[in-house]
C-alpha cells in the first residue's frame, strides 16, 4: 500500500463472510470452480481461516488459492492449510533486502521469506512467487529470483509492469517486456514453451530444459489475453468487477442486503457477466501502436489496493 493517505471503509460497508459465501454458492451453477483470496492484503482480515473453511465446504468449489505479501504468513500458514487452502502466491519483487524495502515502502524481506518456507512446510503447493519487473528498478533481480525458485522448488511468475489504477504513474518505457524477460532467463537456463494452463490462465508457462521446474510470465501489456480471460473480482465492499482495469464495479452488495432472493441475484450475476465487453489490455496495445500513442492519465481505473490482483 504505497499511499500516505487512505480512504478507509467503514466496517459495516465490508462484506461479511456469510455474504461472500452466499455469492460463491450462487456463482457455482454459473460455472465458478476456483476462488482466489487477494487484497490489498488478505491476511489482515480477522479469522481468515474461518472464511477458507467455509469456502472449502461449498459443493462445486474445486480450488482455493491466496495471493499475499507474506508479511503475516509465517504465523498463519498452518491454519490456512488446515482450513482447506490449496495454493498460495507470494509477492516478492527482489531478494535484495534494501531494494525490497524501497519497492514495498515498508516490507521486511526476512519475514516474507520466513512465511514462504512456513507455507511450504505446511504443505501448500504449488507455491508461486509473483514478481513485477520494472525498468530501472529490479530487472537485475530476474535471474536471482529464477535461481531462488529453482533451488527451493518455488514457481516464479514474472509480471510485466502495468498501469493498474492511476497512482503508480505508469509509463511504457518502464515496462520490461515478456520477450526481454525470456531472453534474460533463456540465456542462462534454456526454456521450452508449455502454454497457458487450461488455455485461459494469465501466465504463459515455460519449462526449464534441464527439468528443474517451470517459470511463467504474465504479459498483459505486450501480449494481451482479454479474449480468454475468465476472472471476475469481488471487492471487499461488495462490487463485482469484470476487469482488472475497470473504472468502476457493479453494486452486488446492495442486492445482497435487499430482499432479493437467490434466483434473482444469480440471474443478475449471469447478466452482468454475459454483458461484459472488457478488452482494456487489447485496446491499450492498439493505442500504443497507433500514431497518437497511449496516455495512461486519460484512463481512470480502480486502484490496486482496492481491487486486488
Amino acid at each position: 500500500m504505497p499511499f500516505d493517505h487512505y480512504d478507509w471503509i467503514d466496517k459495516r460497508e465490508i462484506l461479511t463472510y456469510e455474504e461472500i459465501c452466499r455469492v460463491v454458492r450462487l456463482a457455482v451453477p454459473l460455472g465458478v470452480r476456483k476462488i482466489r483470496l487477494t487484497g490489498g492484503e488478505p491476511l489482515v482480515r480477522r479469522d481468515l481461516a474461518d472464511l477458507v473453511e467455509q469456502l472449502a465446504g461449498i459443493a462445486g468449489i474445486e480450488d482455493i488459492a491466496l495471493t499475499t505479501n507474506g508479511s503475516s504468513l509465517s504465523r498463519m500458514a498452518g491454519a490456512l492449510r488446515a482450513a482447506g487452502l490449496g495454493r498460495i502466491n507470494v509477492s516478492i519483487d527482489s531478494l535484495d533486502p534494501e531494494r525490497f524495502r524501497r519497492i514495498t515502502k515498508r516490507g521486511d524481506l526476512d519475514e516474507v521469506l520466513k512465511g514462504l518456507f512456513a507455507a511450504r512446510d505446511a504443505g501448500l503447493t504449488p507455491i508461486k512467487i509473483n514478481a513485477v519487473i520494472e525498468r530501472g528498478v529490479n530487472e537485475e533481480d530476474i535471474l536471482p529470483l529464477v535461481e531462488f525458485g529453482r533451488e527451493h522448488g518455488f514457481v516464479m511468475r514474472f509480471i510485466e509492469y502495468m498501469d493498474v489504477g492511476t497512482a503508480n504513474a505508469w509509463r511504457l518505457e518502464r515496462t520490461v517486456p515478456k520477450a526481454e524477460i525470456l531472453e534474460r532467463i533463456g540465456a542462462r537456463y534454456p526454456l521450452e514453451p508449455i502454454g497457458r494452463g487450461e488455455g485461459n490462465a494469465p501466465a504463459v508457462d515455460y519449462a526449464f530444459r534441464d527439468g528443474k521446474g517451470t517459470v511463467g510470465i504474465v504479459a498483459s501489456v505486450t501480449e494481451p489475453f482479454c479474449g480468454t480471460c475468465s476472472r471476475g473480482r469481488l471487492t471487499a465492499d461488495g462490487r463485482l468487477v469484470t476487469c482488472l482495469f475497470s473504472r468502476t464495479g457493479h453494486d452486488l452488495k446492495a442486492r445482497l442486503r435487499s430482499d432479493a432472493g437467490d434466483d434473482e441475484i444469480r440471474e443478475w450475476l449471469a447478466a452482468v457477466w454475459a454483458g461484459r465487453a472488457d478488452r482494456f489490455s487489447a485496446d491499450r496495445l492498439h493505442a500504443i501502436q497507433s500514431p497518437d500513442g497511449y496516455d495512461p492519465e486519460q484512463h481512470d481505473k480502480i486502484e490496486m489496493i482496492t481491487l486486488g490482483g
